[in-house]
């Protein structure tokens, strides 16, 4: 297969070689940290907006931009090279909930922007700093019921996803985007859609980013929600050839473990990244999770050890703190040398 020519973080496959990159950690549970009121996320331009805004962070892009800024540039300086726009919810189906979903698009061009601004003022020579452009699952899914009494009942299907996906990785690449991570992912077939969309975008734009795809084990059955294991997840979103492919949130690294390693086994040709919560949730800890940063590079440190690694990173409840403390603990490690084969060839068509 004829190898991917990236016109955007271009020097990705050569660093996922050279070390273990270390993405950035949490945003939700850091901007907790600021106790942000109602009024800091309506601002002037939505102090009218009927609905309450407080807790969809995704509207500190126009109101806090400050506080976005700072906390990405306390994840760069901790060490992280790849740092996540605050686009979590940014689609037109998340923001329905808060009718706001006129200004998806918006958001994610903004959201870029300050990520881009951090990246270029860390970035050096020797250390570029990439935008990773995130794509988070939706509050809705198309595999499943919302109605326990009626099975076929949905409430979103392939082609809303599909557009609003679209919709959110066009403003992320026209705001400076380097990658996109489709993250979080419980719903392969939401996965799906964005992957779609991110083909249809690159083939309209003729722009081609490396793709990272992150789902999420929902609990000890080793399974994401919408019922696939890790392996059958890895051949479901396999043929969107992503850079690397990942497991994040919903467990600690010490549940994690068992689903990072198979994960690392059969995606043989790819890069594998993992960024686990902070153990889990604990509402008397200062961030809302049990882990301290040392408790958390330890167990991430081992997996680097054992060679399941290539990005190494944090989810709900790490801070700059966490990511400083991982990126130190597996320095000490190569990083996974299964995708090789498949990095070489990115390498020979930059």
């Amino acid at each position: 297969m004829k190898p991917i020519a990236y016109t955007r973080a271009q020097g990705l496959p050569a660093l996922l070689q050279q070390r273990i990159a270390i993405l950035d950690g949490a945003m939700g549970t850091m901007i907790q940290r600021y106790k942000l009121t109602e009024a800091d996320y309506r601002g002037e331009r939505f102090k009218d907006h009927p609905k309450d805004l407080k807790g969809n962070n995704e509207m500190l892009m126009f109101t806090r931009p400050d506080v976005l800024s700072e906390i990405h540039e306390q994840y760069l300086a901790a060490g992280a090279d790849l740092i996540e726009t605050n686009t979590f919810g940014a689609t037109s189906v998340a923001q329905e909930d808060y009718d706001l979903a006129e200004l998806a698009y918006e958001m994610n061009v903004e959201a870029a922007k300050l990520a881009r601004a951090a990246c270029d003022k860390y970035s050096t020579p020797d250390k570029p700093r990439y935008v990773a452009g995130a794509l988070g699952p939706t509050p809705r899914t198309a595999s499943i019921s919302p109605d326990v009494n009626d099975p076929g009942a949905r409430n979103v299907d392939f082609d809303a996803l599909r557009a609003a996906y679209y919709e959110q990785a066009k403003g992320l690449l026209d705001g400076g985007a380097d990658l996109f991570l489709v993250e979080t992912i419980f719903d392969t077939l939401n996965a799906k859609a964005a992957i779609f969309a991110l083909d249809e975008l690159m083939e309209d734009t003729g722009e081609r980013l490396p793709v990272i795809i992150s789902g999420t084990v929902t609990d000890a059955s080793g399974r994401i929600l919408s019922g696939q294991t890790v392996t059958a997840f890895w051949h479901s979103v396999r043929h969107a050839r992503p850079i690397a492919i990942g497991l994040n949130c919903a467990l600690g690294a010490t549940l994690m473990r068992p689903y990072i390693e198979e994960l690392s086994k059969v995606a043989g040709e790819v890069a594998v990244s993992c960024y686990p919560n902070a153990g889990l949730p604990n509402p008397m800890s200062d961030t809302g999770f049990d882990e301290t940063p040392d408790v958390t590079a330890r167990l991430v440190g081992e997996f680097a050890k054992a060679g399941f690694l290539n990005i190494a990173g944090g989810c709900c409840g790490t801070t700059p703190d966490h990511i400083a403390a991982i990126a130190k603990a597996v320095s000490a490690y190569r990083p996974r040398v299964s995708g090789e084969k498949f990095l070489s060839g990115l390498l020979a068509a930059a």
